[in-house]
């Protein structure tokens, strides 16, 4: 964590895979005389370029709409799966160039599969999955009280934002259209320990007219889940279970993926 901003859990279990993949391919090498370093290399970044190519073709029109987007990989757009794919079929094309590679080739690879799909069974048993809406009150702009616990009935996101963080102010005008296109779901944005005069100016100097900016100025929902990064969007469905959750800036494309298993 550096101050309020945190690596999402999925990136972190990456980076893990990919470090534990190099320790024991080069374990290997070493052992056979060869040096497996660069092929390694090479494999993630095939992977990487092919896991995010799947992910803007699948979500291409949100993509279009704004080309240069298909670049900015703060969005967390990937496809783990074609990723994976991609990184194996590159790695067995080099089996018949360098025989002497195959071995720690193999066990690299074997090693970074089976961390990440360790971890990402348990990342997907969270502690939090399931939990509800939580039974708290907000003032809105214009003095209204407003719970939570009202818009159940219908799926539910809730952004959790500041008027000084960089990633929230980009991807607000993303989660503003995304109120206007989907008239199904309650789209609540909850500031966090900000004065109503300086959100209020903040929305008026960017011409976003959003619905349901409520005012949490003790970060009771950021503590409610644990969580101290900022921007969070929070996903419930229509009972008001938690079912996803987001942590950093959404992309048209990553909200749109995120819409489309929250309204399944």
């Amino acid at each position: 964590m550096i101050g309020p901003f945190v690596l999402p859990y999925a990136l972190l279990l990456v980076f893990a895979a990919v470090a534990l993949s190099l320790f024991v391919g080069q374990r290997m090498a070493r052992k056979a005389g060869v040096e497996v370093e660069p092929v390694l290399w090479k494999t993630l970044l095939v992977g990487v370029v092919v896991a995010r190519l799947a992910f803007v073709w699948e979500f291409r029109s949100a993509y279009l709409a704004s080309p240069l987007d298909m670049l900015d990989i703060r969005d967390g757009g990937w496809s783990a799966t074609a990723g994976f794919v991609g990184a194996w079929l590159f790695a067995l094309s080099q089996h018949g160039r360098r025989p002497a590679l195959r071995r720690p080739l193999r066990f690299a690879l074997l090693t970074g599969s089976v961390i990440w799909l360790a971890g990402s069974i348990a990342l997907s048993v969270r502690p939090d999955a399931g939990q509800e809406l939580p039974e708290l009150s907000f003032a809105s702009l214009d003095g209204q009280k407003v719970s939570l616990t009202q818009f159940k009935g219908q799926p539910t996101v809730v952004n959790l934002w500041a008027t000084w963080c960089p990633p929230c102010v980009r991807e607000m005008p993303v989660l503003r259209q995304a109120q206007i296109d989907y008239p199904d779901v309650n789209f609540v944005f909850v500031n966090q320990r900000e004065s109503v005069d300086r959100v209020d100016a903040w929305l008026k100097a960017r011409q976003l007219p959003l619905r349901n900016m409520l005012l949490d100025v003790n970060g009771q929902t950021a503590a409610a889940f644990k969580q101290r990064a900022l921007p969070m969007t929070l996903f419930f469905d229509a009972k008001g279970r938690l079912v996803n959750t987001r942590i950093g800036e959404l992309s048209s494309a990553t909200l749109t993926e995120r819409l489309a298993e929250l309204r399944r």
